[in-house]
């Protein structure tokens, strides 16, 4: 549950410094976050932790081999889909290009990576 927890906050931790360090991430129509911006950028980043806890895991089932064979690196390819897909659901955020997808979902990842969520699992 804690996991859970993380997933969303980092989420939105996560969109909210890519609104404010990545050229072409805008939310509701500029870099300035009014009130509907607060909102669709909370919604979106529950959405994100939501997708990251539980459809990400099954995709990197899926995808083992293929980032077996790309010694990980189609590990950024599925955290670009998924930045991409809240991308699509909330038409307020406005990822302009492929560049700015990249650095946004290397954001996430990042902070997903280093988060207070992950804790050493006791044997």
């Amino acid at each position: 549950m804690k996991q859970f927890f993380w997933q969303i906050i980092l989420g939105i931790l996560g969109l909210y410094l890519a609104i404010l360090l990545v050229p072409g991430v805008t939310i509701s129509g500029g870099q300035e976050l009014t009130q509907p911006g607060i909102k669709t950028l909370f919604l979106a980043g529950v959405v994100l932790g939501l997708i990251n806890f539980f459809i990400k895991p099954i995709i990197k089932i899926i995808t083992f081999p293929l980032r077996l064979l790309t010694l990980g690196l189609f590990g950024l390819i599925i955290n670009m889909a998924m930045v991409w897909i809240v991308d699509v659901l909330f038409p307020e955020l406005i990822i302009a290009n492929l560049s700015a997808l990249f650095w946004t979902s290397l954001i996430v990842w990042l902070l997903s990576w280093t988060g207070p969520g992950r804790e050493p699992k006791r044997v």
